[in-house]
């Protein structure tokens, strides 16, 4: 997700606008302030007119490198017109993810729901699509979507990235658009994300990247928290976590530009089919 906004509300979210909060806040602090910025984006769209309306619904405003036209007009239209209006991700991860019928995949930062209704369709009636949001109005107007689509393979859980609401080796695919560079404990999320994997699952994951050379201030130059720049991690720094997570077969490819030396790239990983983490793991004897 990307919201790169103003300081007053709903309304105040300019494309181009690049200030904001930072990393010189507490964690706490952060979080709050990503968990209002995405309330705000949702009231955007719920408040800005019905579907049926001539204009549908407003859109939360972001530049060209975030947002729904980084989908097919195919993906789009077979959508909720909310959906696609509170489209607020740096790529299309169901894309990447090369989901398969009956595959379980869990979107973390699901906001308005376009991921969780477009993997539903690639998983079919015997697969399942999980959405992960900690924001009530994102949680609201997602479910509000999947009623609108028809889709009863989905469901919506209320929690963070960090702490993830399902059991271990549940899923066989994690998604996500824009989000985890929004969080305030990224090894966390990996960690959670490595647990509910099954074995031999995978990451199919859209995020901002920096250049190795951007230090942490470098990023903050460039863009502020909230709008998904000063958070972001490097390509070294990514790779790093996934590996101290466990992951395998990690590849992090740029696919567009964001900021100077920031980019949305596609980030695929794979959990092993052993893991050697399991009770009695290396005994022998």
């Amino acid at each position: 997700m990307h919201i790169d906004g103003a300081e007053s509300g709903a309304s105040g979210f300019g494309a181009k606008h690049r200030r904001g909060h930072t990393m010189s806040e507490q964690p706490a602090d952060l979080r709050e302030t990503v968990r209002e910025r995405y309330a705000a984006a949702a009231k955007t769209v719920t408040g800005g007119g019905a579907a049926d309306d001539c204009c549908g619904p407003a859109p939360v405003e972001v530049d060209d490198n975030f947002g729904a036209t980084l989908y097919p007009a195919t993906d789009r239209d077979e959508l909720p017109a909310e959906a696609v209006a509170a489209s607020l991700g740096c790529g299309n991860p169901t894309a990447v993810a090369e989901l398969r019928e009956g595959e379980r995949v869990l979107d973390l930062g699901s906001g308005g729901g376009i991921d969780v209704l477009l993997s539903a369709r690639r998983v079919g009636p015997t697969g399942k699509a999980y959405g992960l949001d900690m924001t009530e109005e994102m949680l609201a107007l997602a479910r509000t979507n999947a009623k609108k689509a028809g889709a009863a393979n989905v469901e919506f859980l209320k929690g963070t990235i960090e702490n993830i609401p399902l059991p271990e080796g549940t899923i066989d695919v994690v998604i996500s658009n824009c989000v985890i560079n929004l969080s305030v404990d990224k090894p966390a999320v990996f960690a959670e994300t490595f647990r509910v994997l099954a074995p031999g699952g995978r990451l199919g994951i859209s995020d901002v990247v920096a250049e190795d050379h951007l230090t942490p201030a470098h990023r903050a130059e460039r863009g502020s928290y909230t709008g998904c720049i000063a958070g972001a991690l490097s390509f070294a720094e990514y790779r790093a976590e996934l590996e101290a997570a466990g992951f395998t077969g990690i590849e992090i490819t740029p696919t567009h530009q964001v900021a100077d030396g920031m980019h949305s790239a596609i980030v695929h990983a794979t959990k092993p089919a052993t893991t050697g983490r399991e009770s009695g793991a290396g005994v022998c004897c």
